[in-house]
């Protein structure tokens, strides 16, 4: 067993891809061992999470719905997860682990929702505003987190935690004193004009969402690729990650690259709450932090935190919650089901560090055993 896991998963190069891929297999090996549990079929059940989700056809649909419309809603979902998980996979490159996603999306998304969405200004200026107020609100939290890092070595967990539900209490107050809707319990909803989402578009004959900055989330993964790979700045956020006390002897500046990553994880934390709440919903709910900045952590791991991988991983997880519905009226079981499945996924993806270092020390025992 050990040396079929040499051999599989072993080497350095694509370890990581081999390592989150055979996570993800098993993680669905273990979901097919529940669903036979539960006396269902599992090639079924997985086939209803792919038409909940919009990437296989229904049997039936609504009037003026189609696989196409499942699926653009499906692009909707999937853009905030894109930019909550680059935003883990930033800070773990720079040796941090932010996990303030959660009320960095709420302050980008009430910001904007106040400044913005509840204004009348028009499309044109709206949504560009909409960006940048979740670029800069994201931003400040971020920095402030890598700040208190740096000045007064207060560990990121610590102050992230705290300020999620510190912004967490503060916009509840505000919403429920003075934006909070009579009839939803939720924030008024934002206009038309600042929503990243065209609501309700007329055409073909079929009614569908269009998630404007799904393409920006594309972009997006690529240009952090590439500043990752190809850029001094990405050099410098990965050597500190790797080890603050060789970049230092190196000349790098680690004050400046805290912050740095957490500035960068910020703004794309602010993109993820803004494309969520001004974007996939049109509103905040009170006294709630989005799970979608915690998912994102394990998301980020299992894409190896990797620009291009958390794009997949998010795809796959997209696909889990968007399609649990469905599952559960189809195969008439409870939706926590598809939670767990979900959980098992995130499970073996965070365990994915420790399979890389079992991998490793096995091959080297068996390398030293063949040397003797």
């Amino acid at each position: 067993m050990k040396d079929l896991m040499v051999k599989l998963l072993g080497g350095e190069k694509r370890q990581m891809f081999r390592i989150s891929v055979f996570a993800i297999i098993i993680s669905l090996i273990v979901g097919s061992v529940i669903f036979i549990f539960i006396g269902k079929n599992p090639f079924s059940a997985y086939g209803n999470l792919l038409q909940g989700a919009g990437l296989l056809p229904k049997r039936s649909y609504a009037g003026r719905q189609s696989l196409f419309t499942d699926f653009m809603s499906f692009l909707d979902a999937l853009t905030p997860m894109i930019f909550a998980s680059l935003a883990v996979a930033v800070a773990l490159k720079g040796g941090l682990f932010n996990i303030g996603v959660s009320g960095m999306m709420l302050a980008s998304g009430f910001l904007a929702s106040v400044f913005v969405g509840m204004s009348g200004l028009s499309a044109p200026i709206a949504k560009p505003l909409v960006i940048i107020i979740g670029l800069a609100a994201g931003s400040l939290v971020g920095g402030l987190i890598g700040w208190l890092k740096y000045r007064f070595n207060i560990n990121e967990v610590v102050s992230s935690i705290m300020l999620n539900y510190t912004l967490m209490y503060i916009f509840t107050f505000f919403i429920n004193t003075f934006y909070v809707n009579p009839v939803s319990r939720q924030s008024e909803p934002i206009s038309d004009a600042s929503r990243l989402t065209l609501v309700d578009v007329n055409a073909f004959g079929l009614k569908f969402n269009i998630p404007l900055a799904f393409p920006l989330a594309v972009l997006s993964a690529v240009f952090i690729k590439f500043v990752m790979d190809r850029t001094t700045t990405g050099f410098e956020i990965k050597a500190v990650g790797l080890s603050r006390r060789a970049a230092e002897y190196a000349g790098i500046s680690i004050r400046s690259n805290i912050i740095k990553t957490m500035l960068i994880s910020g703004a794309l934390s602010g993109m993820a709450g803004v494309t969520y709440f001004c974007g996939y919903f049109g509103s905040i709910q009170p006294g709630v932090v989005p799970s979608m900045g915690f998912n994102a952590i394990a998301v980020a791991l299992l894409g190896n935190s990797d620009p291009l991988g958390c794009m997949l991983a998010s795809f796959l997880i997209t696909v889990i919650s968007k399609g649990s519905i469905y599952l559960s009226s189809q195969q008439g079981i409870e939706i926590e089901i598809a939670d767990l499945i979900t959980a098992v996924i995130l499970i073996f993806a965070a365990c994915s560090e420790f399979i890389r270092m079992y991998v490793t020390r096995a091959a080297a025992e068996k390398a030293q055993a063949k040397g003797v």
